[in-house]
């Protein structure tokens, strides 16, 4: 829970790097290069450079973590966003719970019953309302960005999956470090993020930067992959990471006086609920 509140200031982040002259590829890649580098300095202070020697199915899923879970994620997103618009595109997006309950259906045989359905009609429904605030139309929708939408719901649903199966045998330190490292190898070869950047090396564009990959991040992934090692059942994940939608809500509100609509109230309503209905003991 601790890191989508964390995940839920990113829009700032963006927001200020964007009116310094960044674009979002170079965004994307300054977050990713400097959450590496912060998290390998703490890991070979923490744990020792010996803490990186791990098997091959850590490795596996650290990389399809960097290249599925995180940049893949962010390229659909991308792609879904030009298409559709930012409304649809992030209700789409909030499918991931659906495809983690899936996933984990499957792989690890996790219990579905009717309180975790309930949960997850509640979480669905609460991020489209936040998201759209009820006003959600279909009309002239593009085909191919809905399949952007769905690819990047589901490339986010399976950090869920690789990060247990990574964090199963290596430390979050350990693991969050080739995450990012993966990651930024993967943004610096597909997006060329220096190509449309007009002063990369900006100060103050490097220090935002820097910010962005130290507090939504690298702050924020060590929390998650520690919150991972410590929940039995990895489809309740996404929906208490869905508190990231809530807080860029109210944050979108408070700071930048963006419109909250009754509807959009309602869907944060909805997914403290559903956080509530996952984390009762029965089910």
């Amino acid at each position: 829970m601790l890191s989508g509140i964390l995940w839920g200031t990113i829009g700032l982040f963006v927001k200020v790097l964007d009116a310094k002259g960044s674009t979002s590829e170079y965004t994307t890649f300054m977050r990713m290069t400097f959450a590496f580098l912060l998290l390998l300095a703490i890991t070979l202070v923490k744990e020792g450079a010996a803490s990186f020697r791990v098997g091959s199915r850590t490795l596996l899923s650290c990389a399809l973590l960097g290249f599925v879970s995180m940049s893949l994620n962010n390229l659909c997103y991308t792609n879904a966003v030009s298409r559709l618009g930012m409304s649809l595109a992030a209700a789409i997006l909030y499918m991931a719970p659906i495809f983690t309950s899936m996933q984990s259906k499957l792989l690890f045989h996790e219990r579905i019953g009717r309180n975790k359905l309930i949960a997850l009609a509640f979480n669905v429904l609460g991020c489209v309302l936040a998201a759209t605030g009820g006003r959600l139309s279909l009309e002239g929708v593009s085909v191919i960005g809905l399949l952007f939408g769905i690819g990047a719901a589901f490339a986010y649903s399976t950090q869920n999956i690789f990060g247990r199966l990574a964090t199963d045998e290596a430390s979050p330190f350990v693991v969050a470090t080739y995450n990012f490292f993966f990651a930024a190898v993967f943004t610096l070869a597909v997006a060329r993020p220096f190509s449309n950047t007009s002063n990369p090396f900006d100060p103050q564009i490097l220090i935002w930067g820097l910010l962005f990959g130290l507090i939504p991040t690298t702050i924020a992934y060590l929390l998650y992959f520690a919150g991972i090692q410590g929940l039995t059942e990895t489809s309740k994940v996404p929906v208490f990471c869905s508190l990231e939608l809530v807080v860029a809500t109210m944050l979108g509100g408070l700071l930048f006086n963006e419109n909250l609509p009754p509807a959009s109230l309602a869907g944060t309503a909805l997914i403290l609920v559903s956080i509530m209905l996952m984390n009762r003991r029965t089910d």
